[in-house]
């Protein structure tokens, strides 16, 4: 796939990693739907990116809002040929914490939002990938979706968190295996330590701390070394049913 034609919808677009990937895209000649629910911040980032790019305010957990996003942006684009989720959220809480056991409330509303909320946008942008015109490899869509390190080394706090991006590495490959048939592939990427918004609000002596456990590089990873893998796989016809962990080797400690 060429990313110069890519008419991709992202979600979590306004910022960090969704927007970095949203630039590579626009500077390659591509166009950006940006889905998020910040809408300040996601008409800022799409103006930013010129014409080519589009903010739609989304809900990721509601499926009605997927789907009519998804039209907007398919319209806006002329169809879509790369879906990206980034949208997520990190509720750090103890199963057994000081205040009595978490509420299931919260364990769900992680697994809404970052799991189903993942799981809408890839049923629906494939849904109209579907009928795009194959090309050369037969190849009509890429879908990347968004884990973390988390899913495998997770970390005290992150019963929730783990369990949700977990469960996006676990869909993956019986995705991949049922639009193989329509020529769209489907991957995760699973991040490390990243300079995410959340990330930049820190201190800078607790982010370099966080980059320091990195064996190499020794820092935070960055938003566009992100967007640079999407690209890749985008590009690469063989990538498929993977889950790339993007992390400079490092693996959690328990806390």
């Amino acid at each position: 796939m060429n990313l110069a034609s890519a008419k991709a919808v992202i979600s979590g677009g306004a910022s960090g990693l969704g927007l970095a990937t949203a630039q590579r895209v626009i500077d390659a000649g591509g166009h950006a739907a940006l889905l998020d629910i910040n809408e300040e911040q996601g008409t800022e980032s799409a103006a930013a990116l010129g014409p080519n790019a589009t903010f739609i305010r989304t809900d990721v957990s509601s499926e009605e809002e997927v789907r009519a996003a998804c039209k907007q942006a398919a319209e806006f684009m002329g169809g879509i040929t790369m879906a990206v989720s980034c949208a997520g959220i990190l509720l750090a809480a103890r199963v057994l914490g000081r205040d009595g056991p978490m509420p299931a409330e919260s364990f769900s509303r992680s697994v809404q939002v970052n799991l189903v909320g993942t799981f809408i946008l890839t049923k629906e942008a494939a849904n109209i990938m579907q009928h795009n015109e194959p090309n050369e490899d037969g190849e009509r869509g890429v879908i990347v979706n968004t884990a973390s390190v988390a899913a495998f080394e997770g970390q005290i706090g992150q019963a929730s968190y783990s369990a949700s991006k977990g469960g996006i590495v676990g869909m993956s490959m019986p995705i991949a295996r049922e639009l193989a048939r329509f020529g769209i592939r489907v991957n995760t990427i699973a991040p490390g330590i990243f300079l995410t918004p959340m990330m930049a609000g820190l201190p800078e002596d607790v982010q370099q701390s966080l980059g320091a456990q990195v064996p190499f590089p020794p820092r935070l990873g960055r938003p566009d070394e992100y967007a640079d893998l999407v690209a890749s796989i985008y590009g690469n016809a063989m990538i498929n049913g993977e889950c790339i962990r993007l992390d400079g080797a490092i693996r959690m400690h328990p806390k």
